[in-house]
């Protein structure tokens, strides 16, 4: 951690020693705040966090917290394998949970508060299956303990149990519903301390290695003693506690379990942990592993896998061996797990990709092939009917980006394509599967009869109308429960009760999210893909506008096309006050995509029907300064998946040209005050417009990848290796075309970015070809910051620098 603060703070001095200010700015490098009427927004309440019961008969709700102070960013953490882990209550950097718990029952809106202490939070709710009881994982600054209560306010603390969250859930249900499975922290004495001098050098040696993804490598081992923390604050005791007695039973030894899941009958715990030596190239879930059956005393029934370290995983790759291994929740102890077949190269010519695989109690038979996938099979567990052996299942195709999904009868042996579909396609998107709980607490679909309940988004070309289906198991047909009217947002949230009854989740630009108790009528001849069903809603929550002022922002969704008739779509927001026929200066807001079609590329995103609220350092806050902001802009990349990249600079220039001709069109732009702001790989398409535009009068670029030549083995859906497409690589990094750069640009980013395709020496380095071409250049390095910026002072200094650094180079230039 000592290596980590070092670095933060030399990095913030050479940033500040070597700044030369722009003309007509100065040179203050001290914590800033925005305007008090963009303070004001930021700093109102939020809406509360919600988990609902699993009966739909009550919501557990939690205040949200603020802001964390950059103290708190910058207070000591260890960066163990692909996570930072604060040492003083053994759980995550920066992790904070909802405060000022209460229970608010369904039926009528009665609200129990729940008694925690001063400076509770809760991290984790596990509700019981039959919804009146709950086991919290609360923290602490310096613990994080187990609780349990009651939807009747009755709530207590599981003393001698402080629990471990890093690689599994702390707290779940067994089967029988009595009894709790927690990760307990083991008595384990001090933690390891830093060597004043180190064992030795830090050595890495490859020897004929394959290509492998960078992706995975983010805040990786390094030394021994970074080794030895791991071990030492990964490692959890398994307790199965009875709450109302406080009586402990500890199953096998202190270990790094990532799995213990108990059989539907209770009778076996399936465990997977990891395995030393600690690798210093890869992260965790690519760590050497083994899974083993136990039975209720803790005791060894069989082993199921033993895994090598992972070090040598294709790029976009699997695993070889048992993946997504779990109980089916309808038998009694039957396992079922996925198999590469292809030795987990995506590039590999074969005529199935993967397998499924079941295995029975008692687990030392040779295990069973129940299907065979071309292509690679998705995350495919809670997808199993409530009865019988139906599964869903459903592999995706790489090279088309194409879906299948399928049902099983793993009972019968028998297996139909039940739809498939263009992955990116929104419109028509059956959506996903209900879940519901079993009474032995497993997950399965929820059903009505030979129905399954399916809910989705729901995009149109006029925004988002989420819905809730029917979907006959043995047909296409599907029956229109609900659909969001198109003068609203509304939401399937879950069922109320054992009924048709149903919580609702209901907005508008002007009306606060709430949740109502609906409740289905007669039913009503309708057009087709409208609700079937008419609903009488009542009201459970009351929660209040936190930020009134938002509400005279107008927002809608303008559709236009590319030069080569691409569709394409933009949401417009104008500011409080607006008067029609103004042309603004605007902010531009934008994140490029990859899409296999012309037709996906342009489908419409979002909703402009949804209450805004603005969080973090969004670009939102500019409509409170006046500026009209073009939000979720389409810049589709269109292609081949293989060659998508050949053309991804002159698709963003013909992207960003169609967005400004519409917005200048439409009055509300003014073609010589417009700024451009992305994230990310939406930093890297700012600084590729900048450079090849002349379209923006300035530009802010955030925590982006200005060199791709640093990712040698892929980036984004590119597949190819810097090797096989050099001049493509070279093509899309604006670091290697800083000289063109003529517009100022605003470079922000975390100083202790883990995101390895984003490090922030390439916003450092860009800075420095920009300014020594003669550019106009603003370097900002955040402390303690990682991807996305987190701490109270830093949202607000980014608040501030965006705001001047637009105001200063596009709302101040003459119309």
């Amino acid at each position: 951690m000592s290596r980590m603060i070092m670095k933060s703070v030399i990095l913030l001095a050479l940033a500040a020693s070597c700044y030369l200010p722009a003309a007509g700015q100065d040179s203050n490098t001290g914590w800033q705040t925005p305007p008090e009427e963009i303070m004001k927004v930021l700093h109102a309440p939020q809406l509360p966090w919600i988990w609902t019961s699993p009966t739909g008969e009550y919501l557990f709700l939690a205040e949200p917290p603020d802001y964390p102070p950059l103290a708190e960013m910058g207070a000591p953490m260890h960066k163990l394998a692909g996570m930072r882990v604060n040492p003083a209550n053994n759980g995550y950097h920066g992790d904070h949970g909802g405060t000022s718990p209460y229970v608010i029952r369904i039926e009528d809106g009665a609200r129990t508060a729940l008694d925690l202490p001063a400076g509770a939070e809760v991290l984790e709710v596990s509700w019981n299956v039959d919804g009146q009881r709950f086991a919290l994982a609360v923290g602490y600054p310096d613990r994080i303990e187990l609780w349990t209560g009651s939807v009747d306010g009755k709530i207590r603390k599981i003393e001698n149990i402080l629990l471990n969250p890093l690689l599994g859930r702390p707290v779940t249900w067994l089967p029988d519903q009595e009894r709790l499975l927690v990760y307990r922290v083991p008595e384990r004495g001090p933690a390891p301390t830093a060597p004043v001098i180190p064992a030795g050098p830090e050595i890495r040696e490859g020897a004929g290695a394959t290509a492998r993804s960078t992706y995975e490598a983010r805040n990786l081992l390094e030394t021994a003693y970074d080794d030895d923390l791991f071990s030492y604050y990964t490692s959890s005791e398994l307790v199965i506690v009875e709450p109302g007695t406080g009586k402990m039973k500890v199953l096998g030894g202190p270990a790094p379990y990532f799995t213990a899941e108990f059989s539907p009958d209770g009778k076996y715990v399936l465990i997977e942990r990891l395995v030393g030596p600690w690798s210093h190239e890869v992260a965790r879930r690519r760590f050497a592993s083994e899974a083993e059956v136990w039975n209720e005393q803790g005791e060894k029934v069989a082993n199921i896998y033993s895994y090598p370290l992972a070090d040598a995983v294709p790029v976009h790759g699997e695993i070889e061996g048992p993946r997504s291994i779990s109980w089916r929740p309808t038998a009694p102890h039957t396992l079922y797990w996925v198999e590469a077949l292809d030795g987990g190269d995506p590039m590999a010519e074969v005529p199935h990709r993967d397998r499924l695989m079941r295995l029975d109690a008692p687990f030392m038979g040779k295990s069973e092939e129940v299907f065979r996938a071309e292509h690679r099979i998705l995350p495919w567990m809670n997808a199993w009917a409530e009865e019988g052996g139906v599964l869903m299942l459903t592999e995706n195709e790489r090279m088309r980006r194409w879906s299948y999904t399928w049902l099983l009868d793993v009972d019968k042996g028998t297996s139909r394509l039940w739809f498939d579909m263009d992955e990116s396609d929104r419109y028509n998107d059956p959506g996903s599967p209900l879940s519901k709980q079993l009474p032995n607490g497993h997950w399965v679909m929820r059903q009505l009869k030979n129905e399954v309940y399916f809910r989705g988004s729901g995009a149109t070309d006029q925004g988002d109308r989420p819905f809730l289906d029917l979907r006959n198991l043995e047909s296409d047909k599907s029956t229109r429960l609900f659909r969001c009217d198109p003068d609203r947002y509304e939401s399937f949230v879950a069922f109320a009760g054992d009924g048709d009854k149903f919580i609702l989740r209901s907005e508008s630009p002007v009306d606060v999210p709430n949740y109502y108790l609906t409740t289905p009528g007669k039913k009503i001849k309708a057009a087709e893909g409208e609700a079937t069903r008419q609903l009488k809603r009542v009201p459970i929550t009351h929660f209040e506008d936190p930020t009134p002022e938002l509400r005279q922002i107008e927002k809608q969704i303008v559709r236009y096309e590319r030069e080569d008739g691409v569709p394409l779509s933009f949401q417009l927001l104008l500011p409080p006050g607006y008067q029609e026929g103004t042309a603004l200066p605007t902010v531009i807001y934008a994140y490029p995509l990859e899409y296999a079609s012309a037709s996906t590329a342009g489908q419409v995103s979002g909703s402009s029907r949804r209450f805004m609220r603005l969080n973090g350092a969004s670009h939102l806050y500019f409509l409170l300064q006046g500026y009209a902001v073009l939000d979720q802009t389409a810049m589709p990349m269109v292609g081949d998946p293989e060659t998508t990249y050949n053309t991804f600079v002159p698709q963003l220039v013909a992207d960003a040209e169609a967005a400004v001709a519409k917005a200048v069109e439409m009055g509300v732009t003014d073609p010589e005050r417009i700024g451009v702001i992305g994230h990310s790989h939406g930093g890297l398409m700012v600084a590729n417009l900048l450079a090849h535009t002349d379209l923006f009068k300035a530009g802010i670029a955030r925590s982006g990848s200005y060199n791709k030549t640093t990712q040698p083995f892929g980036f984004q859906s590119e597949r190819r290796s810097l090797f096989e497409a050099r001049e493509v690589y070279i093509q899309v990094s604006p670091t290697f075309f800083a000289n063109q750069v003529n517009e100022p640009v605003l470079i922000i980013h975390g100083n202790d970015d883990s995101n390895p395709g984003t490090l922030t020496f390439q916003s450092e380095v860009f800075y420095e070809a920009v300014r020594g071409s003669g550019g106009t250049a603003r370097l900002v390095l955040l402390p303690f910051e990682d991807h996305g910026y987190r701490s109270m002072e830093s949202i607000e200094h980014v608040l501030w620098e965006q705001l001047r650094w637009f105001d200063t180079y596009v709302k101040e230039q003459e119309p």
